[in-house]
C-alpha cells in the first residue's frame, strides 16, 4: 500500500500554482460566461493506460477554490488503469472547477507519468534484488510531489533534501582529499540515526571506503564488469548497501540489476518524464 502524502505538504504547492494561473483577477472567462452560482459534474478520464498518482492534489486543488466541492477518487494511488478509465469524479460550483482544472491537470498529469515511468523500471528489474530509486533531480518546488509519485510506481525514495542523509560525491572527496577521508569525517559527525553514503568512482576508491565501513556505497558509471566485481569485493568485505548510478536507462536497467547491486538510482524518473494525457470532460 502506497503512503499518503500529507494534505500540509500539497496545500503550499498547489496554491501557489493556482496563484500563479489566476493572476491579478482571477478567471476572466469563467466570470463572463459561467453564472455564480452555477455547478459542473466532470470527470478526469485517462486517455492513455498508466499507473495512478496525485488523488489528493486534484481534490486540494478543486477545494482551495471551493470548500464544498465534492471529489471521489476511482482510483487509489499505485493502481495501474487501462485507457477510457474515470480516475475522478467533482462536482463544484462551475467557475471554480473550470479555474481550477488547468492546474488540477497539470500537477496530475505529471505525477501520473512519473509513477507510470517508475513502474516501467520496477517491472524491468523484477526477479532481480534490486530496487528502483529516484535522485533529488525533481522540479523546483515540487519534489514532495514528485516523490510520492515515484512511490506510488513502486519505487524507492533516495534521500528528500541534504539535511536527512550525508551523500558525499566526487567534489567533496576532492575537497577533504580522498574518498576515505570524506567517510572519517562524515562519521564523526553524523548523530547515530543518520546514514552516510559515498560515491566512488573505481575499485581503487571501493577498496578504499569499504574499509571506513559506510551505510551506502554508491558505484557511479560502472561498466557490469566492475559492478560484478565491486558487488564480489562488497560482500566479502561485510554488509554494506551497493547503489548503482550513471548510464541508466530501460535498455541497460536489468542487466545492472543482475550484478547484484541492492539499489539502482534512476535521475530519468523526475527529471525526464512525460506527462500522461488525461483529460477533464462534462460527467
Amino acid at each position: 500500500m502506497t503512503r499518503a502524502l500529507p494534505d500540509l505538504l500539497i496545500e503550499p504547492v498547489v496554491r501557489m500554482a493556482l496563484a500563479e494561473d489566476l493572476g491579478r483577477t482571477g478567471d476572466v472567462t469563467a466570470q463572463a460566461c459561467i453564472p455564480e452560482d452555477a455547478r459542473f459534474k466532470a470527470v478526469f478520464t485517462a486517455r492513455q493506460a498508466g499507473v495512478m498518482a496525485g488523488g489528493a492534489v486534484v481534490r486540494l486543488t478543486i477545494h482551495a477554490l471551493d470548500a464544498r466541492a465534492t471529489v471521489t477518487s476511482r482510483v487509489a494511488d499505485g493502481e495501474a488503469f487501462e485507457a477510457g478509465t474515470v480516475l475522478i469524479e467533482a462536482e463544484a460550483n462551475a467557475r471554480a472547477l473550470l479555474s481550477a482544472e488547468r492546474t488540477a491537470l497539470n500537477l496530475l498529469a505529471r505525477m501520473c507519468g512519473i509513477a507510470t515511468l517508475t513502474r516501467t523500471y520496477v517491472e524491468a528489474v523484477a526477479g532481480t534484488a534490486a530496487r528502483i530509486a529516484d535522485t533529488r533531480k525533481t522540479m523546483p518546488g515540487l519534489r514532495a510531489l514528485d516523490k510520492h509519485a515515484v512511490a506510488c510506481g513502486g519505487g524507492l525514495n533516495h534521500r528528500f533534501g541534504l539535511d536527512d542523509a550525508i551523500l558525499i560525491k566526487d567534489n567533496h572527496v576532492a575537497v577533504c582529499g580522498s574518498a576515505g577521508e570524506a567517510v572519517r569525517r562524515a562519521r564523526a559527525f553524523a548523530p547515530h540515526l543518520m546514514k552516510v553514503e559515498v560515491e566512488v568512482d573505481t575499485l581503487a576508491q571501493l577498496d578504499e571506503v569499504l574499509a571506513e565501513k559506510p551505510d551506502v556505497i554508491m558505484l557511479d558509471n560502472f561498466s557490469l564488469d566492475d559492478l560484478k566485481e565491486a558487488v564480489r569485493r562488497a560482500r566479502a568485505a561485510g554488509s554494506v548497501v551497493l547503489e548503482a548510478s550513471g548510464g541508466v536507462n530501460l535498455s541497460t536497467v536489468a542487466d545492472i540489476a543482475a550484478t547484484g547491486v541492492d539499489v539502482i538510482s534512476v535521475g530519468a524518473l523526475t527529471h525526464s518524464v512525460s506527462q500522461l494525457d488525461i483529460g477533464l470532460d462534462a460527467g
